[in-house]
């Protein structure tokens, strides 16, 4: 046998797990820094919610959004509140109610739970066709006007007449809750305030 050729093979295998080992020992380390990470996240997923359709540029802050990001959404609102029919007002019903805060969450639940079974009742629908938005980002808020169509079994109850909503959001940890969807009169922009206590909040 050649020693010094042995001691060679020797020295290489010595080598080679030394190498081994190292690579064992950082993967170990990545697999139990990967552990820790998934550990730290369970439970804090976060859903961000923002309009179906996003046509303009926007910007938000941790507590306020700018104008553009509010007129989306006021314009989503708009179309879950008003244009309801007895086919699709459970539906609409159950993506607003992902947008109310939860200490509104089980009396708008319940406002729209009457609401729906008077659609069913009377086999009514309305539509709304928007006209103007007015937006307030110092409020956070929208002025929505627009024409409000009714229908009960299929006819026109009337002619459509021009209302006006106001849309108030809060805007915080990248999520927006709506505060505040009632119909106002003899609205004039930057003239409508409705603070986010008011007790008819998030009723039409």
């Amino acid at each position: 046998m050649d020693f010094d050729r042995h001691q060679n093979d020797l020295r290489t295998l010595r080598k080679s797990n030394r190498t081994l080992g190292s690579i064992l020992l950082m993967a170990s380390l990545c697999l139990l820094l990967a552990l820790g990470i998934i550990f730290s996240i369970l439970g804090s997923e976060r859903t961000i919610l923002v309009p179906p359709s996003i046509d303009k540029t926007f910007w938000v802050t941790k507590d306020k959004a700018s104008g553009e990001y509010l007129e989306q959404m006021a314009g989503y609102v708009t179309w879950l509140m008003l244009d309801v029919s007895p086919s699709t007002v459970d539906w609409k019903r159950e993506q607003l109610l992902k947008f109310v805060p939860p200490a509104q969450y089980q009396s708008m639940k319940t406002k729209m739970d009457l609401e729906a079974d008077r659609l069913r009742r009377n086999n009514a629908s309305t539509f709304f066709l928007i006209q103007q938005f007015t937006a307030d980002e110092k409020d956070q808020s929208v002025l929505i006007t627009g024409r409000l169509r009714r229908q009960i079994n299929g006819s026109d109850v009337g002619e459509p007449e021009t209302r006006s909503y106001l849309a108030q959001f809060q805007y915080t940890g990248g999520r927006v809750h709506i505060q505040t969807f009632k119909e106002v009169t003899n609205a004039q922009p930057g003239q409508v305030r409705v603070g986010a206590a008011d007790s008819s909040a998030v009723a039409r």
